[in-house]
């Protein structure tokens, strides 16, 4: 539930009787005109019943969390548990507090959507509620409305508890336990001495991980979508980079221009955007985003739109500043793209997840070792006793990808690292090749050069589709690309 604000009573001025009375009045009437279902809740019911074939006889509880606290009385913006959107089609900000209940039935599972439906005009809650009051945070909606978006049926949630209760003594429940501490308390507190309470959670967290694993083809077009939005932002980046040299503190003027798009086009970023200049690229989380860019500096740029749907894009683009790559620069640019030419083409449908690694790193090796910098040969540096590459790259290559930008992740080892690629999945591909200022192995035209290259891959029945290639790769389309959005014009 809900994160606690602090009371301030020092701020808080008492309603009169007088006002109590006038507030409800002279209000137009709600609509009694339904919302469209959202067609993201149309797939959910396929999800939810394969989820409930899983566990037959059980009731499952999935909470969408609550707000958080940011400081003080404001709360971050909301976010619901990816797990509770992928099985409801609520997005966006919706819905605070609300828990899923898929209820065992003789015919199945019945799904129940409690969350808190707006309150009438006479209710405190409309005027005097920070959170949920309609005169604060808009207008929400009924039992009926949501029930239209949702096709759940809809109960308030202050029947939770109740409904939590039934037959607690022989039902067995299983809650996603990270999804809110509140209601996994509650959970817990009905199923007392349930020794074996914590790894039914965690089976029940696994299996909401591994089920989306493959997407479905709502969710593969709504990758599509969020690198389309994504491919707005980069150009918008770019054409902005002269503004950005010129302003100083570039990294956060890119990070805005990019963080405008993304929120313009879909719900916002779908994680801290990397805006990465010059050295701060070889840095892999490089968040602060607070550094000046500089003419003939690289930036490296990683970032994503996430949609309504909460559907992520994640894609880095290395660029340079000033629209040309110097011989140093694209000497390790290109080493990083035949990786990454070689980690795609490992990424088709009977392949191990692992495989994409192994054929970038085995390039980047090669590169690393013609350069004079691995102590070692490449095979040796790739084999168990080895790793010295990983100096210069040290992480891995791929990683799922969906509503959320790290997807998947509760996944046993078994369906994920060790795991083989299926028509339907989406992975990243992003090697690089990280050449700190400080590193005195590192020839010095070399040095503070940083680059990654990252895709959107989607596996498909005789291949993948790059779900990201209207971003161009190639240093000389790069080049080419940022030209035409500079308005310049190439020689020869």
């Amino acid at each position: 539930m809900s994160e606690e604000q602090p009371k301030l009573p020092n701020r808080q001025t008492p309603f009169s009787e007088a006002f109590r009375e006038f507030i409800p009045t002279h209000w137009a009437p709600y609509s009694d005109q339904m919302p469209e279902r959202l067609p993201a809740s149309i797939p959910a019911v396929e999800r939810r019943r394969l989820l409930a074939e899983a566990f037959p006889g059980e009731r499952l509880v999935v909470p969408a969390g609550g707000p958080k606290v940011r400081s003080n009385d404001c709360d971050y913006v909301f976010r619901p548990h990816s797990a509770f959107a992928w099985l409801t089609g609520l997005g966006a900000d919706r819905e605070p507090d609300a828990v899923l209940v898929l209820e065992p039935t003789d015919a199945g599972h019945q799904a129940t959507l409690y969350f808190k439906p707006r309150v009438p005009r006479t209710d405190p809650e409309f005027y005097a509620d920070a959170r949920y009051g309609e005169m604060w945070v808009g207008q929400r909606e009924s039992l009926a409305e949501m029930r239209a978006m949702t096709g759940l049926d809809c109960a308030p949630v202050s029947e939770f508890q109740a409904a939590l209760e039934k037959n607690a003594g022989s039902t067995q429940i299983r809650v996603l336990r990270a999804a809110d501490e509140a209601i996994t308390a509650r959970v817990d507190q009905v199923r007392q001495g349930c020794a074996e309470a914590q790894e039914m959670d965690q089976a029940l967290e696994v299996k909401l991980s591994t089920m989306r694993l493959v997407k479905d083809p709502f969710e593969a077009d709504q990758m599509r979508e969020a690198c389309r939005a994504t491919a707005v932002g980069f150009e918008a980046v770019v054409r902005d980079l002269p503004e950005a040299v010129e302003r100083g503190r570039g990294e956060r003027w890119v990070e805005g221009v990019f963080g405008l798009h993304a929120r313009h086009h879909g719900n916002g970023v779908g994680y801290d955007s990397i805006a990465a200049g010059g050295d701060h690229a070889n840095t892999l989380h490089w968040i602060r985003n607070d550094g000046d860019l500089r003419d003939g500096d690289l930036l490296l740029l990683d970032a994503g739109v996430e949609l309504d749907t909460l559907y992520t894009a994640d894609v880095t683009r290395t660029l340079p500043v000033n629209g040309r790559f110097s011989e140093a620069q694209r000497k390790v640019y290109d080493a990083v793209l035949e990786a990454q030419e070689a980690g795609i083409a490992a990424a088709k449908p009977g392949a191990k997840f692992s495989d994409i690694h192994a054929a970038s790193i085995a390039v980047v090796c090669k590169h690393l070792h013609q350069w004079g910098l691995l102590p070692v040969t490449p095979e040796e540096s790739m084999g168990e006793d080895g790793g010295q590459h990983r100096r210069w790259m040290v992480h891995g290559t791929s990683h799922h990808l969906g509503i959320d930008v790290h997807d998947c992740a509760q996944a046993l080892r078994e369906d994920y690292r060790d795991g083989v690629l299926k028509p339907g999945m989406v992975v990243t591909v992003e090697p690089g090749i990280y050449l700190k200022a400080t590193d005195l192995l590192v020839p010095e035209e070399m040095r503070g050069i940083g680059v990654r290259i990252e895709d959107d891959i989607l596996i498909t029945e005789d291949g993948n589709e790059n779900l990201s290639a209207m971003l161009p790769r190639s240093a000389a389309d790069v080049e080419e690309w940022m030209a035409g959005l500079l308005g310049e014009t190439r020689a020869g």
